[in-house]
This record gives C-alpha cells, sequence and structure tokens, in this order.
C-alpha cells in the first residue's frame, strides 16, 4: 500500500479529540497537537491548560485581532473563555505535577512498545526542545501522541526500543496515528482501529514492533477537512 493514502495532520487530530472526554482538563502540546482543540465534538467542551499560565483559553482571534500579550506555550495567539484564569508560571506546572490534568496530547519522534516517549531530540542532531513535556508525561493522568506513523524517511515512529533520548519512561497510553488507532497495554501495541482500505500484513511493515489483536479492529474513518497542517 503507497504510504500517500493516510490521514492528513487535520484528520489525526479530528480523531484525537473524539477521545476527550466533556469537561476535561486537557494541556495540548506546542504545534501539532494544538489543532486537536479545532475538532471538539458538538456538545463536549474540554478546558485547556498552557504552561505559561492559561486556564480555559479559547479560539484563535480572527487575523488582525490578536492580543499578543495573550499567548499559549507554543506563542500563538488565544482568545478567553468566560471564566477563564491567568496564573503564575511556577503555579501551572504545580498543576501539571500534583496530577490535575486528565489528558496531555503531544507528538513524538519515537513512541515505544512498553510507552516510552522520546519527543525533545533527535540524538545529538539540532536544538534540544525540552519545554513542559517531561512534566506533563508524568503528571497527566493520560498521554495520547498525535503523530505520523513513518518518519519522512520511511522508517518507523513505533518501535520496539526508542533510540533517541526519551523524554519518559512508560508514559504513553493512546497513539493516534496517520493509519491507525494504538493502545499501550501490558507492554505491548494494540491495534485498535486502522485505515480501512489498509492491510494489516502493510501495517505491520510500517511498524517497528510487533502489533497485537485484542478485541475487534474497527475501521478508522474521519471526514474530510481542510487546514491539514499545524
Amino acid at each position: 500500500m503507497s504510504n500517500d493514502n493516510k490521514l492528513s495532520n487535520a484528520q489525526i487530530a479530528w480523531r484525537a479529540a473524539q477521545d476527550i472526554a466533556d469537561g476535561a482538563y486537557v494541556n495540548l502540546g506546542i504545534g501539532f497537537p494544538e489543532m486537536v482543540a479545532r475538532y471538539q465534538p458538538p456538545g463536549r467542551q474540554a478546558i485547556f491548560h498552557t504552561e505559561n499560565g492559561v486556564l480555559d483559553f479559547g479560539e484563535a482571534p480572527p487575523a488582525g485581532e490578536e492580543d499578543w500579550d495573550l499567548i499559549n506555550a507554543g506563542k500563538r495567539a488565544v482568545t478567553l473563555k468566560p471564566g477563564a484564569a491567568f496564573f503564575h508560571h511556577a503555579d501551572s506546572f504545580a498543576m501539571v505535577r500534583g496530577g490535575h490534568l486528565d489528558v496531555a496530547i503531544l507528538g513524538a519522534y519515537q513512541v515505544a512498545e512498553n510507552g516510552d516517549l522520546a519527543n525533545w531530540r533527535v540524538g545529538s542532531k539540532g536544538v534540544p526542545a525540552v519545554g513542559g513535556a517531561m512534566d506533563l508525561v508524568h503528571g497527566a493522568r493520560q498521554v495520547f501522541v498525535i503523530t505520523e506513523h513513518v518518519t519522512k524517511n520511511g522508517e518507523p515512529k513505533l518501535v520496539e526500543k526508542c533510540t533517541f533520548p526519551l523524554t519518559g519512561v512508560g508514559c504513553i497510553t493512546r497513539v493516534y496515528t496517520s493509519h491507525a488507532v494504538i493502545d499501550i497495554a501490558n507492554g505491548r501495541f494494540v491495534l485498535r482501529e486502522k485505515l480501512p482500505d489498509l492491510l494489516m500484513e502493510d501495517l505491520q511493515a510500517m511498524t517497528g514492533a510487533r502489533l497485537h489483536i485484542d478485541g475487534p479492529v474497527l475501521d478508522l474513518i474521519v471526514p474530510t477537512l481542510s487546514g491539514g497542517d499545524a
């Protein structure tokens, strides 16, 4: 199967948004994960938290109407919802470390079958980008990853063991990729959903560790969406 037949970033973000409960306290990683906020299901409203000290922010303002004193951790302009709160950066991390977030959604360079995450540095290359991820992966009750299934070079991002520096150990519970939805349970990748026309053997060939089946594997069906990039 061609790797061209895959979900866009927007579609991956949409699928992840469907699993966020109404009223959940959620932190979205910088960049691609921020897209999840656009696709909350009707009748459900998450309360979004950002490390720089805002709780319950809203959508991005229209172009030209930004207040650049009001930004998220990714330095993108946001709006406020009624009841939104500002607080010190240290208090924000106290919320994270105190276990007050229901979900964190992050990007990844690699995810291992035991739930290890690498998302801050590719070996010794590039500029390290630690941010708040190391706190989030151990402070949030659940940690989801949204990512392409393979790298631009076609190498698996879901692996037996991470080869890049770790962000956290045994911290990821679910992965939403361009081709599948996969849980991490008992040190294994457990396949929950895959693209309907994707053969199991093709998906396994794209994955760097064994995929296990535990119950029905559903079709991964998402709407057609515009805006495929963060």
